[in-house]
């Protein structure tokens, strides 16, 4: 059940520009996953996990076999070498623009 339903065009518009805005594609160097990233800063990163990109992930996987589930704080440490790589060849841009 949604807690926020926007009512009109122009509040759908912004949820949008607030959820998808300047979001890039980052692929896996050891796996299939891609996910979704922005970076508002050099200290925030925002990561977007797909149901397909999740189980594509190796790392994961692993994880979730010791436990019987994974820690959703824990991120992939390959994906975020992944991300950090796409960072430094300027795949992804840091900073908000226009506050997001």
């Amino acid at each position: 059940m949604s807690s926020f339903v926007p009512a009109s065009p122009d509040t759908l518009e912004e949820q949008k520009l607030y959820t998808e805005a300047r979001l890039v594609d980052v692929a896996c160097l050891d796996c299939l996953a891609t996910v979704r990233v922005k970076k508002n800063s050099d200290h925030q990163t925002s990561v977007q996990w797909s149901t397909e990109a999740r189980a594509n992930c190796q790392e994961f996987a692993r994880q979730d076999q010791g436990t019987g589930r994974r820690d959703v704080h824990k991120p992939c440490s390959r994906m975020m070498t992944s991300i950090d790589d796409a960072v430094r060849a300027g795949d992804v841009p840091i900073g908000a623009i226009d506050g997001y």
